[in-house]
């Protein structure tokens, strides 16, 4: 793993945010004034696919990176503010239901903030 991957993974398992790519960027070129952008796209990428980190996607909003530990989403329906809920592994439960051997799942339960809600 290259530096630059190492670095990107511990920011993304220390942090309590959702952060952006572009987010990583700025803290990673703190670090090395050399940085690109691309670099870090082509990190987050490697990283992803090692199944090392998590992207979170929410339709009008950039991709958000996370950590693997075990938890599910809420997401703002209006916003796309994202916050973690821990929900039961429902694991179990969706193999029984298909009858097919789950890898894993990506839970995201769509609310409004109370910021949001506020507004209307």
């Amino acid at each position: 793993m290259t530096k630059n991957a190492a670095y990107i993974l511990e920011l993304i398992n220390d942090s309590t945010d959702h952060l952006t790519a572009e987010q990583i960027y700025l803290k990673l070129k703190e670090q090395n004034k050399k940085t690109v952008l691309a670099t870090v796209y082509n990190n987050l990428s490697s990283l992803y696919e090692q199944g090392l980190i998590r992207k979170i996607s929410v339709p009008g909003c950039s991709d958000r990176y996370d950590k693997i530990k075990r938890h599910d989403h809420l997401v703002c329906q209006k916003c796309g503010k994202l916050s973690d809920i821990t929900l039961e592994d429902l694991t179990k439960s969706l193999q029984k239901q298909t009858r097919i051997s789950i890898l894993s799942y990506d839970l995201k339960i769509n609310y409004l903030c109370s910021e949001c809600q506020k507004k209307l």
